[in-house]
């Protein structure tokens, strides 16, 4: 989608991607309006490009197999440059000189 789309344009874009994949699945509105416990006329609303709940939309995504477009929205959290610089002065740079320095115990032979 682009930015430059009106919320209305962004509306019917998510209403005609819900009627693609329904219809690729060969299923009526009433069959997927019963399993996303919603009505049929709200999933037509839906697909017309009308407002919505986002509890509706998810429930018809689930639905359909296809809540997964929704992956877009997942934040991922990213170490912070100065925590990355920190992480990597903590790791060893050579090994001592008999080796045995982060063994707790060392074995009795």
């Amino acid at each position: 989608m682009k930015d430059t789309m009106t919320d209305q344009a962004v509306a019917m874009a998510l209403g005609s991607y819900i009627k693609h994949h329904r219809l690729q699945q060969n299923k009526t509105q009433t069959q997927v309006a019963k399993a996303a416990q919603i009505s049929r006329s709200t999933l037509s609303l839906l697909e017309r490009g009308q407002t919505v709940t986002l509890s509706t939309l998810i429930r018809v995504l689930r639905v359909l197999g296809q809540l997964h477009a929704l992956q877009t929205f997942e934040v991922h959290q990213r170490p912070s440059p100065i925590a990355l610089a920190k992480l990597e002065q903590k790791q060893r740079q050579r090994a001592s000189k008999d080796g045995t320095a982060n063994e707790p115990n060392p074995p009795a032979w």
